[in-house]
């Protein structure tokens, strides 16, 4: 089924009935749907100040929908498509390369540190809209997200099924045999003990002035926190630093830098939850000049486990580097 719009008066507000197949879809993902062009801070902007309606109410940025749902859009004025500025062709040369994998329904992209994953508040282009832009007669959506500064495996969905599927499939528990399972590899400061180490310790998203989002754990008595289980395994201590992989249960804001804060051993050179003297002589000894967290790994299995995968993105060179440089 197809989605019907009807224009408001003088061609102003109009709704969109919701079409079946987008039963399940957030709000705001349907509208950047319909408003092809518009930034995300737009749409936030729309639904904030009540524009935008839900079967006659007003509805939240992250609101599920349902297929028959009518949507009120309002006018939105946006540059014709002629005028749209194309992402700089030397950033879409390094999207297309960092393509690992891709099937009829998945592209896997080794996200370079320093690329959003979406566009938003000063960002004109994110890994998602230069992808489009790469490949603009075809339907990709964000499956997740990676911080800005983390490189590695960023999954796009290209069928609208695949997407459904492994959304349901991130609100699992890791522990069952369903779900998406996460490797990272990180360099934390300090010498972490041998062998693995769980962090089971509730995060809670806070802001500070200015609207910055910041982390941080709280007690699990407190109705803020939402749980929260990574898992530190040392692979080798290295210049007084601790390379380590680590696996996530929970799929939270900042959670491996959060928990690896609490610990007592921060991500290398995360300018945020991290040592600022080590990153400091990181930078100066080793040529540490972003944070060391890279997303390795992902696991999981489409069509109720029938359709395994096990996709991998390389350690990218700029942090091979600084494994070379820093002592065993």
């Amino acid at each position: 089924m197809t989605d019907s719009a009807s224009p408001g008066p003088r061609g102003g507000a109009r709704t969109v009935r919701v079409p079946d197949d987008r039963d399940g879809q957030r709000l705001d993902n349907f509208l950047l749907g319909q408003l092809k062009g518009a930034p995300r801070s737009l749409v936030y902007k729309l639904v904030r100040s009540g524009q935008v309606r839900v079967n006659g109410g007003r509805a939240k940025a992250d609101r599920k929908l349902a297929g028959g749902d009518e949507v009120r859009i309002p006018p939105v004025r946006l540059s014709e498509p002629g005028d749209a500025v194309a992402p700089p062709k030397g950033f879409l040369d390094a999207l297309e390369a960092a393509i690992v994998f891709e099937d009829a329904r998945l592209l896997a992209l080794n996200k370079p540190a320093g690329v959003a994953s979406h566009g938003g508040s000063g960002i004109s282009f994110g890994a998602i809209e230069t992808l489009r832009a790469l490949r603009p007669n075809q339907s990709l959506e964000l499956v997740h997200r990676l911080d800005r500064d983390t490189s590695g495996l960023l999954l796009v969905a290209k069928k609208r099924s695949a997407l459904t599927e492994l959304q349901a499939l991130m609100r699992e528990e890791s522990g069952t045999g369903g779900a998406i399972r996460k490797r990272y590899l990180a360099l934390l400061a300090g010498r972490m003990p041998d062998g693995v180490m769980s962090v089971d310790a509730p995060l809670h998203i806070g802001l500070r002035q200015g609207g910055e989002r910041h982390v941080q754990v709280v007690a699990a008595s407190s109705p803020a926190g939402k749980a929260s289980l990574s898992h530190f395994k040392l692979l080798e201590r290295r210049g007084g630093q601790s390379w380590c992989e680590v696996r996530i249960e929970t799929g939270r804001t900042h959670q491996i830098r959060v928990h690896a804060q609490h610990i007592g051993h921060p991500v290398a050179g995360d300018a945020k939850y991290g040592d600022p003297e080590a990153n400091r002589r990181l930078r100066d000894q080793v040529g540490l000049k972003r944070m060391f967290l890279h997303a390795s790994t992902l696991e999981f299995a489409l069509d109720d486990g029938r359709a395994p995968y096990v996709l991998n993105a390389p350690l990218v060179p700029e942090l091979l580097d600084v494994l070379d440089r820093l002592q065993g």
